[in-house]
């Protein structure tokens, strides 16, 4: 892996010149993209993505770390700056971020993710620094989210509303969670943009079309459901257990499950109680998940709220039916309110049990095509193109490409 480091903690930052674009004299675009660390959620790699992007069209891009750590080291570009802010605790991040904006001066920062948004407009005000700061919300902000949370994220919107003058643009991830931007943090909506996450890249197909070896891919009569997310409260894996359970008092069904977590034991355990060991499976956390999700009946989903979902999208790019809870805020916008997918209320074992049971009929309620064309609306390039659009209109001095 070719990836620059450099730490904050143990050298002073380098003055480093924005390049010129070839063939002008006017600088390029650049962008410093701040979150916490490498793990393997969706809003880490939504900014490996994005930066790869942004680098295709001529940016300077930096990746800003918290920590350098984390399962998606291995996936970084080849050539990707990294700073490694190296701090105990994101507050600490603060003073080296304002180091990192007094001398760098990025055009950008586009900060990730709750109270890594609110260190980066803290580092923002008292840098005095000209750099532009897009704060990226992936998660929900209201209080069904901040279950099994630190208490800080109960006042992220408060920490919104107070910095709310340091905040150039927000971006949600759905337009559920503009909404809260806009209702509970009292941010603008003109400084709110809606932009999906970028799901459907160049490589999809053929990490889709690798081979995932498990026994029950090849027994028939024996419906395999997947489901793939972090083992925490929030995805609420307990009812997906659950349903399971009372789906299979009367089918012969399996289930594998994706993923690693602080549950894992409960969960476990819990599978036991019902009686579920032969007919579950826990993997752990997979690097690439896609030929499960292909291979399987259906893909389901059981969180209590979800800032958007990406693993919705990779199941319909897949051609994989998919079973999802109605919940805030993402799947109903990616299935289209039932038309691309299934959807169930949250927290409801017999509602989630009743649509597995209709999994021998799923593949021709929702065709692999139309999921395939519906997934194709969340690709890579579509994302860039609106995040590069708005930097556009930001630093209109910045040579750069669409």
């Amino acid at each position: 892996m070719s990836v620059s480091v450099a730490a904050a903690t143990s050298k002073r930052i380098a003055d480093v010149p924005i390049p010129a674009k070839a063939g002008s004299t006017t600088p390029a675009m650049s962008v410093a993209i701040y979150l916490h660390d490498l793990a393997g959620g969706g809003a880490e790699r939504q900014s490996l993505i994005i930066a790869e992007e942004f680098r295709r069209h001529g940016a300077d891009v930096t990746l800003v770390l918290h920590q350098l750590r984390g399962q998606l080291l291995d996936q970084v570009p080849p050539g990707l700056r990294i700073l490694n802010l190296n701090s105990p605790r994101t507050l600490m991040d603060v003073p080296r971020l304002v180091r990192f904006l007094r001398r760098e001066r990025p055009d950008i920062l586009l900060s990730n993710v709750d109270l890594n948004n609110v260190a980066a407009l803290l580092a923002k005000g008292l840098s005095f620094s000209p750099t532009k700061v897009v704060i990226c919300q992936h998660n929900p902000l209201s209080s069904a989210f901040i279950v099994g949370e630190q208490w800080l994220y109960r006042y992220i919107a408060t920490f919104y509303r107070m910095l709310s003058p340091l905040i150039t643009r927000a971006v949600a991830v759905s337009s559920g969670v503009a909404a809260e931007i806009e209702s509970l943090a009292g941010l603008p909506r003109e400084r709110i943009l809606t932009i999906h996450n970028p799901v459907v890249g160049p490589d999809f197909q053929s990490r889709s079309d690798e081979i995932a070896y498990h026994r029950w891919f090849h027994q028939s009569g024996q419906p395999v459901f997947v489901t793939a997310g972090r083992l925490v409260p929030q995805k609420d894996h307990e009812t997906l257990l659950r349903g399971f359970a009372l789906h299979r008092q009367h089918a012969n069904s399996r289930m594998i499950v994706l993923g690693s977590g602080s549950l894992e034991g409960n969960l476990r355990d819990l599978a036991a109680a019902l009686d579920l060991t032969e007919a579950i499976e826990f993997l752990g956390f997979q690097p690439n998940a896609l030929p499960y999700i292909r291979q399987a009946d259906a893909f389901v989903l059981s969180s209590r709220c979800e800032g958007f979902g990406n693993v919705l999208v990779e199941a319909m790019a897949c051609g994989t039916p998919v079973i999802s809870t109605r919940c805030e805020h993402g799947p109903a916008e990616i299935l289209g309110g039932g038309e691309y997918g299934v959807l169930v209320e949250p927290r409801n074992p017999a509602m989630l049990a009743a649509a597995m049971d209709e999994v021998a009929t799923l593949r021709t309620r929702f065709p692999a095509d139309m999921l395939r064309r519906r997934a194709d609306d969340f690709s890579y390039a579509a994302c860039a193109s609106r995040y590069l659009t708005m930097f556009k209109a930001l630093t209109p001095n910045r040579a750069w490409t669409i």
